[in-house]
């Protein structure tokens, strides 16, 4: 039975990494029944099209360098949609609750007595996985997958637990890793990652416009700075990556790159 959405509602619903058929089927509903909806900077545009016509759309993206919104203010627009009876959806790439900043909203809404749920989405890695045609966690390559954030809050340092996310028996996704890849690259090597472990960097997960490139862990500063555009980009690390080398890799406009024997062509 579907979840009703009642006036004065809100829903956090994930908006998957950008193809529009990756949302499921609550959040196209969702989308359908919503009288506002606030979304993200990385919520791709065909999804906007699935809401209703008349439907507010109101843009509260924040981008790295570049925040259109600060976070209380989302909050406070969001409250006082839903307290004007709106059926408010708050969009947001991915899943809500992987490094969707879920939980202040969800806490704006309760202390304001309005009833806030969340509808999940497909996160990026999971869209980067299917893009290059493997699992993230290999049965016997990698035990365990880590999920971290390379975006740190305006000038502070990356501060992560190098040591611990140096595992040879695990896989890595490091979303916003691409401003990033250079002192990741650098700091898992010096923690005792070796250097030639597999890397993937994934631009733009999904889109028509999705970048991939394989390389090692120590090229990955330099593959970052060469080869990605200005979407966001995955960092994907470890054994697991290892069935890639000897594939054909989609790179934008059907250019592709292959890896052979540790070398990265151009584009053919």
């Amino acid at each position: 039975m579907a979840d009703p959405f009642a006036p004065n509602d809100v829903w956090l619903v994930g908006a998957g990494p950008g193809d529009p058929e990756l949302l499921t089927r609550k959040a196209e509903r969702l989308l359908r029944e919503a009288s506002v909806v606030f979304y993200d900077a990385l919520v791709g545009p065909e999804v906007l099209t699935l809401a209703q016509p008349g439907t507010r759309l109101v843009h509260v993206g924040k981008r790295s360098g570049r925040h259109s919104k600060d976070q209380r203010t989302i909050d406070r627009m969001i409250v006082d949609a839903a307290l004007a009876g709106e059926r408010v959806v708050r969009l947001k790439g991915g899943d809500p609750c992987i490094f969707g900043r879920a939980t202040e909203e969800l806490d704006a809404c309760r202390a304001a007595g309005i009833a806030v749920r969340i509808c999940p989405g497909v996160t990026a890695a999971s869209a980067a996985a299917a893009t290059l045609g493997l699992s993230l966690t290999l049965r016997g390559l990698a035990r365990k997958l880590t999920f971290v954030t390379a975006h740190a809050r305006g000038s502070e340092k990356l501060d992560l637990n190098w040591s611990a996310l140096a595992d040879g028996e695990g896989t890595l996704v490091v979303y916003m890793g691409k401003a990033a890849a250079s002192e990741v690259s650098s700091q898992l090597i010096a923690a005792g990652l070796s250097r030639d472990t597999p890397v993937a960097l994934v631009e733009s997960a999904s889109l028509p416009e999705e970048r991939v490139f394989l390389t090692r862990l120590d090229l990955l500063g330099l593959a970052s700075r060469t080869t990605m555009g200005h979407g966001p980009t995955l960092l994907l690390i470890g054994k697991a990556l290892k069935s890639c080398d000897s594939r054909i890799i989609t790179f934008g406009q059907k250019q592709v790159f292959r890896r052979e024997r540790g070398n990265e062509t151009l584009p053919a």
